[in-house]
């Protein structure tokens, strides 16, 4: 009898569900050739992340276990190497989702010889890629549980940080869809993927401001050095929520750049074709979403309040996908829409 969970449509349907938050509502939008090599991407990244995430295991044993499913996404498959994976690691998660997730390593990997030759390459370059970044976590930040702190030193060590979990995703989605999508086939690969990249940016600078509070109380601040110490302050400072309004002008300037890699993500979003609804879609979303975020992050008095974090609502989203159905094919209403929440924040900071 086939396991169920062994099935891909149960690995890119489901179990994607399940661990992807919002980025499925993305997935199912987009036109059919694509969704296969993009979720498959997309879910080897979160059982790398998972891998890379589970705080019950020393890090170096993470990172061991990281590398060793690195090698599997770029050679062929072992059965016995994944199995070791799932061993050490299932047991430790409190999320059953990701326990079924690391449990699926071989079939998901199975996914991977199915796809075209070129698809392939672009799947295991984007996933190592990302790997990268998440080893970087790994080997820069103190044990989450040892009460340590470490930071980023330079706002060039967070850009190159910033590339490497999120940036290159826009470069891999940029690829993907010329290649898929016949609407595109005119666009400048060199020149789109390197505005992909910023869009790619625009959203993980949002989570790092978003996220700032939590992180900080596992030992990360990814906020660098090199803008804190011209504030007088130290990251230790940071974990103190009274300290938000001396701390301001840092949110403000990385409030800036993120704002910078928006207008990318804009120009990136206008260069679809009307016509592509779905394709345009799949990206209006995430930056009206990001915006949003941005939005509450700069009228956020209490930032570094792990109680007071800047999340959108659930009915924020609904609301926003509602919304956007018909002005998705209008660039004066899509312009319009991205150009006053920017505005906004611009006003705020």
């Amino acid at each position: 009898m086939n396991d169920p969970e062994r099935d891909p449509e149960f690995l890119l349907g489901d179990l994607l569900k399940n661990v992807s938050r919002s980025f499925y509502l993305t997935l199912r939008v987009l036109p059919d050739g694509l969704r296969v090599p993009i979720g498959l991407a997309y879910l080897l990244a979160r059982a790398a992340d998972t891998i890379a995430d589970t705080e019950l295991v020393s890090p170096g044993q993470r990172l061991e276990h990281l590398l060793a499913f690195r090698a599997q996404v770029n050679g062929a498959v072992d059965p016995a190497a994944l199995r070791a994976i799932e061993a050490a690691l299932t047991a430790q998660q409190k999320d059953s989702h990701e326990r079924v997730l690391l449990q699926s390593l071989e079939p998901a990997l199975a996914i991977l010889p199915e796809l075209s030759a070129r698809d392939r390459a672009e799947v295991r370059g984007v996933v190592t890629t990302l790997t990268q970044g998440m080893e970087f976590d790994l080997r820069t930040f103190p044990n989450e549980s040892s009460g340590q702190l470490g930071a980023l030193n330079t706002l060039t060590e967070l850009d190159r940080y910033i590339y490497l979990v999120a940036g290159c995703v826009g470069e891999f989605w940029t690829k993907m869809t010329v290649a898929h999508s016949p609407a595109l086939r005119e666009w400048n690969i060199a020149e789109m993927s390197a505005c992909g990249i910023r869009f790619g940016k625009a959203l993980q600078l949002t989570n790092v401001l978003r996220d700032c509070p939590k992180d900080l109380r596992i030992g990360r601040c990814y906020l660098p050095n090199e803008l804190l110490s011209k504030a007088g302050l130290t990251p230790e400072e940071l974990l103190k929520p009274e300290n938000a309004a001396r701390a301001r002008p840092v949110l403000c300037e990385l409030l800036g750049v993120a704002l910078g890699h928006f207008r990318e993500a804009e120009r990136y979003l206008l260069a679809i074709p009307n016509r592509s609804g779905r394709l345009r879609l799949a990206c209006l979303w995430p930056v009206l979403i990001g915006l949003a975020t941005l939005q509450k992050q700069a009228g956020n008095k209490d930032w570094l309040d792990p109680q007071k974090v800047s999340k959108v609502s659930r009915s924020y989203v609904k609301r926003t996908l509602a919304l956007s159905l018909p002005a998705v094919g209008s660039d004066t209403l899509v312009r319009g829409w991205i150009d006053g929440m920017i505005a906004d924040v611009q006003a705020k900071i």
